[in-house]
């Protein structure tokens, strides 16, 4: 007679079911016994993020570790290069992000670029890459996608989507388009809240549509969902968890047959409504193949809650079980064919100076008449740093800036950081003026009204000596469009750089624009600044 403590036969088939199709992380550089033992089980994915990396030999003897216990086992990786790095979330990244690839366009660079970081991944022994993002960056105030983005058009987009996804395949490593249906027309975080994007479906079939059909024909086999309200498909749930936007829209009219898998599953957008194992559970049974999990929820408790969620689903009836064995069967196919891609191709561990060179072409300038002779700048700077809080997909320890780049070519350069609230403590940010006040500002030698804290921080190191201004998405930013104004009051020759998503105006004796804020675009900046290129 079977102990009724012992799982049946059926848990334990549906058990191992719920461990194909979710995708976890977890903590440490090595593999958990955990790990380990969901693997024997029927685990057949994990992420990676930056607290699982050191160095790209140590990523490759980890993925030797977990490939140990199977070697068809999907290692994946969120690796957008740009202001998105895991492999280089310590040292910022050694090539530029799309925004910067949409600015230059030219395809041919973009997949060049793409298939430098396919070479690097492969060589680490990573198989799926949860990029490129194919959103259409349509709304300026994006505060997720933005410089994540090839821009804010979709024949941009598209084209160099298409690109970025032959580039790494052409590596051996399968690429994500992301986020479906397009989170570039949104203006909530969905690490947060629940975007919502209230464009027709004519709307969307035009503009937010088209990089994602254009990924599809470049052959990627993989899409990644959004975490968004979509009424034009379905009213109440969000694209993640809607047969309307997964089933029919996604595999019905435009005819993908590839591998599902969700964002973050325990983002707030999903989460707040339903809870972690609620959205898991949804998401399979609306169509998603695989759930990725892990980036805030790491660890063998959570595992266990999904697997335990999915199996009581099935047995309850929530989730139909012929969707979970689809699903589980999309996830083996797809884990046989990045295996063989894995082992097929040949390792190139040559290295490239390609993206250093995007980033330079990415640089755009804009000089004021009559300022021509601010650069190259003499002598060495002073340097301020307007520094946002980012959303949660940049790793918040990723060095970025102009700074340390210009110290090394301009010795003796100095510098500070500063953020909202460094500037909320040493003053009223409401009292400081907008970009129509400048002139007026410009003839007041007194700097009145001017923060404590810009003028013994900024100004006054930056006497007789060059100003750069350092911002990041100043747009969005309401405090860093006020400080850098109110420093140009006092400072019209100072020299602007925008490391982020530029709004079309160019303040500042000297604008540049990088088109983001990676290790590479602040040394491409620094060059220019100091006239070595």
């Amino acid at each position: 007679m079977q102990s009724s403590s012992r799982p049946s036969s059926r848990h334990q088939q549906l058990t191992r079911l719920a461990g194909t199709v979710l995708q976890p992380g977890f903590v440490g550089t090595t593999v958990p016994d955990w790990v380990r033992r969901a693997i024997a089980d029927g685990l057949t994915s994990v992420v990676l993020f930056g607290r699982n990396i050191v160095d790209p030999e140590q990523v490759a003897r980890l993925t030797a570790q977990l490939r140990a216990e199977n070697r068809d086992l999907i290692i994946a990786i969120d690796e957008e290069a740009g202001d998105v790095t895991r492999l280089e979330a310590w040292t910022g990244a050694s090539r530029p992000g799309n925004l910067a690839l949409g600015a230059v366009d030219d395809i041919d660079l973009t997949e060049s670029v793409a298939r430098d970081i396919g070479r690097e991944l492969h060589a680490a022994g990573i198989s799926l890459n949860y990029a490129p993002s194919a959103d259409v960056n349509s709304n300026p105030l994006n505060p997720v996608i933005g410089a994540r983005s090839f821009g804010a058009r979709t024949d941009v987009v598209s084209r160099h989507t298409a690109a970025w996804v032959r580039g790494l395949q052409s590596a051996g490593v399968a690429a994500c388009a992301k986020h479906f249906p397009g989170h570039g027309d949104t203006a909530v975080d969905s690490h947060h809240g629940l975007p919502q994007v209230s464009a027709s479906a004519e709307e969307i079939a035009a503009t937010a549509l088209p990089p994602f059909v254009a990924a599809m024909e470049a052959g990627v086999r993989v899409v990644m969902t959004a975490h968004l309200l979509a009424p034009a498909y379905d009213p109440e749930l969000p694209a993640t968890l809607s047969p309307r936007i997964l089933v029919d829209l996604l595999r019905g009219e435009l005819g993908f047959d590839g591998l599902v898998v969700t964002d973050g599953i325990e983002m707030s957008a999903v989460t707040a409504r339903y809870g972690i194992d609620g959205a898991t559970v949804r998401a399979v049974t609306g169509g998603a193949d695989a759930v990725c999990v892990g980036g805030e929820h790491a660890g063998e408790a959570t595992f266990h809650q999904l697997t335990e969620a999915l199996v009581g689903a099935v047995l309850d009836g929530t989730l139909p079980e012929a969707r979970i064995c689809e699903a589980a069967a999309r996830v083996a196919e797809f884990a046989a064919w990045s295996g063989s891609r894995t082992r097929a191709v040949t390792a190139d561990d040559a290295a490239s100076d390609i993206g250093l060179v995007a980033a330079r072409r990415a640089l755009r300038v804009r000089t004021e008449q009559g300022r021509e002779s601010v650069l190259p700048l003499v002598g060495a700077p002073h340097v301020v740093e307007l520094s946002p809080t980012m959303n949660l997909a940049v790793d918040g320890q990723t060095p970025w800036g102009v700074a340390a780049p210009l110290s090394d070519l301009l010795p003796g350069t100095t510098s500070v950081r500063l953020t909202e609230a460094d500037l909320a403590e040493s003053g009223d940010l409401s009292d400081l003026p907008d970009l129509a006040d400048l002139p007026d500002l410009a003839d007041r030698p007194d700097r009145s009204g001017l923060p404590d804290l810009l003028e013994r921080k900024v100004l006054d190191p930056a006497a007789e000596r060059s100003l750069v201004v350092v911002v990041r998405d100043a747009a969005r930013h309401d405090w860093m469009s006020a400080a850098m104004n109110r420093l140009l009051g006092s400072r019209p020759d100072a020299v602007v750089v925008e490391m982020g998503v530029p709004n079309g105006a160019s303040p500042g004796a000297v604008h540049l624009v990088t088109h983001g804020a990676t290790r590479v675009s602040g040394l491409a900046a620094a060059e220019f600044l100091a006239g070595r290129r």
